[in-house]
């Protein structure tokens, strides 16, 4: 995905989230700190990349990265949302950092990750195991039209969900898509398992 499509897509589950009120803060917190948290951590797993907009930035910080992970490694994975999620309490404990601040910022990190899912490369999500998670939608080339009419479509439910919406109503199909989720991962863990005895 492109950055493009990764900051669309993140102001996409922005509203998402704001309208069913994950949190108080992300229904109350301060729009601007939720834009940019929100913005900044969508682009941050592509400091792995050294020519993606933070890396040409940060290069110092990116070249090191890419020659250790390789681009779609640890910055892609579970592991490396859970660190700063740990990282970002002792900020908000220790430092003047915004929590709502630091939530927008999780969120454009997951949605980065998720919008990365959508290609056919896919992502190391269980990373350092090189299984990776994909639902190809987006295909093999980098398609900004498909990009943004996702990242739109998107938009467009997040709108049509009432204020304060409910998750209780959706509880039947989170617990199927967790059911399948989990389903998935076994069975890319036994194709793994399975390669490797071969």
């Amino acid at each position: 995905m492109t950055a493009t499509g990764h900051l669309f897509f993140s102001v996409s589950s922005l509203i998402l989230v704001h309208k069913l009120s994950i949190t108080p803060e992300f229904v109350y917190g301060d729009r601007l700190h939720l834009l940019a948290g929100t913005l900044l951590g969508a682009l941050l797993p592509d400091i792995d990349h050294p020519l993606s907009y933070l890396g040409r930035l940060f290069r110092f910080i990116s070249v090191p990265i890419w020659r250790l992970c390789g681009h779609r490694g640890f910055t892609h994975s579970l592991l490396a949302w859970v660190l700063i999620l740990l990282l970002s309490t002792k900020l908000t404990t220790s430092y003047w950092v915004s929590y709502t601040l630091v939530q927008a910022f999780l969120l454009g990190y997951f949605s980065h990750l998720v919008g990365d899912m959508l290609t056919a490369k896919g992502i190391p999500f269980l990373w350092p195991t090189r299984i990776n998670f994909c639902f190809p939608i987006l295909g093999n080339n980098s398609n900004q039209k498909l990009e943004h009419s996702i990242a739109i479509l998107l938009a467009i439910c997040a709108i049509l969900v009432p204020s304060n919406y409910q998750l209780s109503t959706l509880l039947p199909l989170l617990q199927e898509i967790k059911k399948n989720l989990i389903i998935y991962i076994f069975d890319q863990l036994n194709y793994l398992i399975l390669l490797n005895s071969k």
